[in-house]
């Protein structure tokens, strides 16, 4: 049975409303983005079908996921599982998380904290796997759909016959990494995902070594209809001014620009 990866990029949090709200750390959402929660959460089709809800372990991620999501949260024994791995790309105050004992008094019984290690959390320096260095951010955008694929396929082999339906909040720069798809990186918004967006993916097959993920036909018609996607090409140039954008602002050989 194939599973549906449904990725969201979180509301809008403070951090988005300017350059200089960069420097607050792990912001909050904004009133506009609890609305954009409501009116996702009202839109969203597929709540009865969701098997799990997956967050990168920030504030707003976390919040996004809760409320746009109310439904799926709302049952028994479910949690939001926070994904380090997901997190943000870069290492400024706004990308980088807080301690797991301050997420577990904000959000308790709400949130499964056990993949946060507390020898990394929230530790984005150089020499972490969480640094804003482009091998290092392919790498983990890799686990972490590696670490999704498996999930997917633990809930089919229990469950025969049912598709796994996972939902994954996460940031705008970053879901360029995980889908692997650059279309619509530029330097003024820096992600082509809008706040709230969501996308349908299926992994393109269990002995892919990079677990890749595919937009479903669906899904991509109903946001860009019948208009073509970038050739390969065009990707990799993408990918190259990300990364030379990273390299740029953090002084290491890598990519970080705050997307978010």
């Amino acid at each position: 049975m194939p599973t549906y990866i449904h990725l969201v990029r979180h509301a809008q949090g403070f951090h988005n409303l300017s350059q200089a709200n960069h420097a607050i750390h792990d912001p909050q959402l904004t009133d506009l983005g609890i609305e954009q929660c409501k009116r996702l959460c009202a839109s969203f089709p597929f709540h009865e079908q969701i098997t799990h809800l997956v967050a990168s372990p920030m504030r707003r991620t976390i919040r996004t996921c809760l409320l746009s999501f109310a439904p799926v949260a709302a049952r028994p024994g479910m949690k939001v599982i926070l994904l380090p791995e997901v997190q943000e790309v870069s290492n400024l105050p706004c990308d980088t998380g807080s301690p797991r004992e301050v997420l577990a008094e904000e959000f308790g019984d709400a949130v499964d904290l056990s993949l946060l290690s507390s020898e990394n959390w929230p530790d984005k320096s150089r020499d972490t796997p969480f640094a804003p260095v482009m091998d290092k951010l392919e790498a983990r955008a890799q686990k972490a759909r590696s670490w999704l694929r498996e999930l997917g396929a633990k809930y089919e082999r229990e469950n025969p016959g049912k598709d796994a339906h996972i939902v994954v909040v996460t940031h705008g720069g970053f879901l360029h990494l995980l889908t692997q798809d650059w279309d619509g990186m530029n330097p003024e918004r820096g992600t082509g995902w809008s706040n709230t967006e969501w996308r349908a993916y299926q992994f393109k097959g269990e002995a892919d070594e990079e677990a890749r993920l595919v937009e479903t036909r669906d899904s991509r018609r109903q946001r860009r209809g019948s208009e073509q996607p970038l050739t390969e090409t065009e990707q990799m140039e993408l990918r190259m001014a990300m990364a030379k954008g990273l390299a740029e602002e953090f002084g290491v050989d890598g990519d970080g620009q705050s997307a978010n």
